[in-house]
């Protein structure tokens, strides 16, 4: 290895020189600042509707419990035993 060429590159760089330490007082007259995308907003709104929205839907348990208390509420049996196999392979197999 050539010194010359270690000196050249040194020379791009200006790493033989000692850096100045800023002015303490330009340092702290900067403040950082943070923006919010109208993404990020849109985000916050939605993600504080779906909070605030209840977990079940009242109208439909309802309609239900009228179902069950006439006597028309009618289950397949072929369909709930092929939904109740598919949740518990669906929960083995994780």
């Amino acid at each position: 290895m050539r010194i010359d060429a270690y000196n050249q590159i040194a020379n791009l760089y200006n790493t033989t020189k000692p850096s100045k330490a800023k002015n303490t007082a330009e340092i702290t007259s900067a403040r950082d600042q943070v923006q919010i995308s109208r993404a990020g907003k849109d985000y916050q709104i939605a993600k504080q509707a779906v909070a605030s929205a209840s977990d079940i839907r009242e109208d439909r348990v309802a309609e239900l419990k009228s179902s069950i208390q006439s006597g028309n509420y009618d289950v397949d049996t072929g369909d709930f035993a092929s939904k109740l196999l598919a949740s518990y392979y669906a929960h083995t197999n994780k």
